[in-house]
């Protein structure tokens, strides 16, 4: 079956770029009835230790490569769908995830994640990195906040190794919710903090009833950006025009016209860049040549651009694409994730959702991912690139390449 789509439609922008949101939440479940009182919010944080400085980019690269395999593969489950994703968020709650995570498991979850290292203090040195390069983005027109937690319920042990793990690799600390004895209220717990800390773009991040089921641990990434195109749109220049959807109709969409933007063409390919306030974001437009699926990546030019309005919005569940690119061991019972909890077993869900606006004066976007794991008890007048077809987005760091915000656009004018 395909993924389930929401409706992805054309639209105004804001006169700031409110980026991005990226959450990842893997909920834990674990053995075990009853829990003690509810204590403050935040409890504890491991001992982070500081990393020699190292490279980040691997790990921009190894996100990059785990958002196209995703994409990718839904791509190919339903040609005709619009998808929008966070690799960056999806890969901070897998990361924390893996850290708990041993034998066969971890080695699985290594291979999604495209993990540069397996373990030691290769691992926790280029995670620190990769957490300091994104947490390093804010600047003049961007805001950029980026937070971790591990949420457990009281009455269950969580290994101090695990904490210093994640303090280390995403400097996230712990704090307790009665996910036990009160499934709904740490819900809105959780739900809650998300929401605060996302500028309220995930308010319900976890649905009704999604703790019921002797969840333990809740791990929660979350990303907010605000930023502003380098070069705003026109909003004048903003009109209708032609677009052949991936099931080959025409609608009419609303595209945004703007001057000379940085290009590559490659193998039929035309990729424009599309930069934020400040240099250190952008956004890669990549056009497939007329008739392609749309699907794959391609294999410097300076073009005007004619881009289309859209507002795209995606919930599915990756457990089985996560399963086909290789991680089926982790959601089954020969599952080992006794380096977060010997009461752990296997993951028994992997939900994500995102949104991804697009307007003349930036971009606003949101993520969300939920894992649920169970227990065991010289400038030339250039050519214009209209995106008038089927395409692919992805919002990148600059210097490291990190992706946050990924995106297929079959269709701008579905609602």
């Amino acid at each position: 079956m395909p993924p389930r789509q929401r409706a992805i439609r054309p639209m105004r922008m804001r006169n700031k770029l409110r980026a991005a949101v990226g959450v990842a939440v893997l909920a834990l479940l674990a053995a075990g009835c009853g829990s003690n009182p509810v204590p403050p919010p935040v409890m504890a944080h491991g001992v982070a230790v500081r990393e020699p400085l190292v490279d980040p980019r691997p790990y921009g690269m190894a996100d990059m490569a785990l958002g196209l395999d995703v994409l990718g593969a839904y791509c190919q489950a339903d040609q005709r769908a619009n998808l929008v994703l966070s690799p960056s968020s999806l890969a901070s709650g897998l990361g924390m995830a893996y850290l708990g995570a041993r034998g066969g498991t971890a080695r699985a979850l290594a291979g999604v994640l495209h993990l540069p290292a397996a373990g030691g203090q290769a691992l926790a040195a280029g995670l620190q990195a990769r957490s300091a390069a994104l947490r390093g983005l804010g600047g003049p027109g961007v805001t950029l906040d980026a937070s971790d937690q591990v949420w457990a319920d009281p009455s269950l042990p969580t290994e101090r190794a695990y904490l210093n793990a994640v303090a280390t690799g995403y400097d996230a600390g712990l704090a307790k919710a009665p996910l036990l004895k009160d499934p709904e209220q740490a819900r809105q717990e959780i739900n809650q903090a998300i929401a605060t800390a996302t500028g309220g773009q995930i308010p319900h991040l976890l649905a009704p009833g999604s703790l019921d089921d002797h969840i333990g641990w809740v791990l929660t990434d979350a990303l907010y950006a605000h930023a502003a195109w380098a070069t705003p749109f026109d909003p004048h220049e903003t009109s209708p025009g032609p677009f052949t959807t991936a099931a080959g109709r025409p609608v009419r969409a609303q595209f945004m016209v703007g001057g000379e933007y940085r290009a590559v063409s490659a193998g039929g390919w035309t990729a424009v860049w599309l930069p934020y306030r400040g240099g250190k974001l952008a956004m890669e437009a990549l056009l497939p040549p007329a008739g392609a699926a749309g699907c794959a990546l391609p294999g410097t030019l300076t073009r005007s651009v004619s881009f289309p309005k859209v507002n795209l919005a995606t919930q599915v569940s990756m457990k089985p694409v996560l399963t086909r690119l290789g991680m089926g061991v982790a959601f089954s019972p020969a599952a080992d994730f006794t380096g977060l909890s010997r009461q752990a077993c296997c993951i028994g869900l992997v939900e994500h959702a995102a949104t991804l606006a697009i307007g003349e004066k930036g971009t606003v976007a949101s993520a969300a991912t939920a894992v649920g794991i169970v227990a065991s008890a010289g400038r030339l007048l250039p050519p214009q690139v209209s995106f008038d077809r089927p395409y692919l987005m992805v919002m990148t760091d600059r210097a490291t390449g990190e992706p946050l915000f990924m995106a297929r656009v079959a269709n701008p004018a579905a609602r």
